[in-house]
């Protein structure tokens, strides 16, 4: 396994799990209650941040244990990049197009940054998914 493959791999599991610790919070906190009165602000923040820090911790933890590991990214490096990114890039766009129709609908705040959030995880997780999946399978020629 490459070292930008092992990269893809963690990005994709932090992401997962980094969204479903926020859902899993937010929804225990709503107990009941309707989810527009749930504070979510400083989750979002912890968990967007939590995401960044252990996927960097992760890496650098994974450049600590294996050295000798090559570094270098070559062309089929570079194009499963381009593609993964690319993939999940269209979850941004849709992110982006909902919270401004939701903003211009005037709904709450919560739906608007939640819809937000869910779309970049759904970027990172569909760009990950992409990512790994080529590795495995191979670069589509088009």
């Amino acid at each position: 396994m490459t070292h930008e493959e092992k990269r893809a791999w963690i990005r994709l599991v932090v992401s997962v799990l980094a969204y479903s610790a926020y859902v899993v919070i937010v929804l225990r906190r709503a107990d009941g209650r309707p989810l527009t009165e749930v504070p979510y602000a400083g989750t979002l923040l912890w968990t967007v941040g939590g995401a960044i820090a252990a996927s960097i911790a992760i890496e650098i933890a994974m450049g600590v244990l294996n050295p000798r590991a090559s570094r270098l990214r070559d062309v089929r490096d570079k194009q499963i990049g381009q593609l993964g990114d690319q993939t999940g890039q269209a979850f941004v766009i849709i992110g982006a197009m909902a919270a401004m129709l939701m903003a211009m609908a005037e709904w709450d705040r919560f739906w608007i940054a939640n819809v937000i959030y869910l779309c970049f995880a759904l970027s990172a997780v569909l760009g990950g998914v992409t990512k790994v999946v080529v590795y495995r399978k191979g670069v589509p020629q088009w």
